[in-house]
């Protein structure tokens, strides 16, 4: 009978742990979008590195070779279409403005805070002399920068997208639980969810518009106006999967609310909701993404702050620089919105599976 080494035997266990936090790892790098790192990992790990590599090529090698193929055809062809601002920018020029876009940032940053500065100044000057009825503290009302408009979609589209969701989850659960409900809802969804963004920005403009008229409250108009289209056109993807969920969960766990006696908080957060979390979850990254490209024609059409006034703002400009600029916010435009999608679905594993420990 041949002796095992406890050296190997601990080199294998160690390696068997290193496997086991890799797999479990795997999960989240799914989420996030970086699978490609399980077998970067697997392979530095001594797993059979040709298999890995093949993996490495489908995960990362191919999408990236996809990357530099758009960028080389991109490049080739960009100057060859003109238009009335000049050639269409390639990489290299909006990658140059990129930097310019970072550059107005910081040199509107330094004049915010040598505005402050001056007014600190004035203030302990009027103090000094014994005028302080002469104080004042104003806020900078300097351009907004690129990022300053980057933030403000963001706040907005969340904050729609908040209401959407406050709005749609009960009425989805009546609609799912209940016939009656759904027969009442479902002609307002039929009718209301194919409407656009464009024709509810008027009707919107003008309810807020005549309806909050203290300019001082918590929130602009401007910005209530977006965040409620975004709301009214981004609810109901997740109504929907929300009523689709909860009307095909099992029969049995219904049967057994009704043996146990369950109230209806407690059948609806202890049967009702967890089994309808995937498709609810669904839902909201539908009405997160939808919400996101409603707020960007809002923001153009109504000339309210954030990137879609950025795109509009430079269309009008027509300077040299004007469509590198636009193409800079198309992407950034499309990465915010991979990376919502991404926050959302990280937020579905994180409750699916707490859920089902």
């Amino acid at each position: 009978m041949t002796a095992i080494d406890p050296i190997t035997l601990d080199t294998e266990a160690r390696r068997q742990r290193r496997f086991a936090r890799i797999n479990k790892a795997d999960a989240w790098f799914r989420v996030f979008g970086l699978a490609w790192m399980t077998p970067i990992l697997k392979a530095a790990a001594g797993d059979n590195p040709r298999a890995q590599a093949g993996d490495i090529w489908r995960l990362l090698g191919v999408p990236l070779l996809a990357i530099a193929l758009f960028i080389g055809l991109w490049a080739t062809l960009a100057p060859k279409v003109q238009t009335s601002l000049g050639a269409v920018p390639g990489p290299a020029q909006v990658w140059e403005q990129v930097g310019e876009l970072r550059a107005d940032a910081v040199r509107e940053g330094e004049r915010e805070m040598a505005f402050y500065e001056r007014q600190s100044e004035r203030n302990a000057e009027h103090i000094a002399n014994g005028e302080p009825d002469k104080v004042r503290d104003r806020v900078y009302t300097g351009k907004p920068t690129y990022y300053d408009q980057i933030w403000t979609s963001i706040k907005t589209v969340f904050f729609g997208f908040l209401i959407a969701s406050i709005v749609a989850i009960p009425l989805g659960i009546a609609a799912g639980l209940s016939v009656t409900a759904n027969a009442a809802l479902n002609p307002l969804i039929q009718i209301f969810k194919p409407v656009s963004p464009l024709a509810w920005l008027p009707i919107v403009t003008m309810i807020v518009s005549a309806t909050y008229t203290n300019s001082d409250g918590m929130f602009s108009k401007s910005f209530l106006i977006s965040a409620i289209t975004v709301t009214l056109c981004s609810l109901w993807p997740t109504l929907i999967n929300t009523a689709l969920g909860v009307a095909s969960i099992d029969k049995d766990l219904v049967s057994v609310s009704r043996v146990l006696k369950m109230n209806t908080y407690t059948k609806i957060t202890k049967l009702v909701l967890p089994s309808a979390l995937p498709l609810i979850f669904t839902g909201l990254r539908l009405s997160l993404g939808v919400g996101w490209m409603v707020l960007i024609a809002a923001e153009m059409l109504a000339q309210n702050p954030g990137l879609g006034k950025f795109v509009w703002d430079e269309f009008q400009n027509g300077s040299s620089q004007s469509l590198a600029r636009i193409m800079v916010a198309v992407f950034t435009i499309g990465i915010i919105g991979f990376l919502l999608d991404r926050v959302m679905f990280a937020l579905q594993s994180m409750f699916t599976f707490s859920n089902n420990r």
